[in-house]
């Protein structure tokens, strides 16, 4: 079930939590024909909105995270948790499980 908020600024992500909203895909095509939305795939990628300060390692130090806010990030095919803040959808993950950082 999806926590609904009323504000993306309200969520502030804890430790090594990241906030990311998931790319939506195109409904339409390039000839100008629109798509049903049970066609429509979800994208595997999402954009980083907000990025906890970090996790403790091994040593207990402070771990930076490795995504900064605005990366495109590949997303796993299962799990975070979903937010939902007005019409628009959110999930926060952990570090470790986001998949890879999209540099395009």
């Amino acid at each position: 079930m999806a926590t609904k908020l009323k504000s993306a600024k309200s969520i502030v992500p804890l430790l090594d939590r990241i906030l990311v909203q998931r790319i939506k895909a195109d409904t339409k095509t390039a000839s100008g024909i629109f798509l049903p939305e049970k066609s429509v795939e979800k994208l595997s990628e999402g954009r980083v909105i907000s990025v906890g300060k970090g996790g403790y390692n091994k040593e207990g130090k402070l771990a930076q995270p490795s995504v900064a806010v605005g990366d495109r990030v590949l997303l796993p095919a299962y799990g975070g948790s979903n937010i939902k803040v007005g019409e628009e959808e959110y999930s926060l993950y952990r570090d470790h499980e986001l998949l890879a950082i999209i540099k395009e």
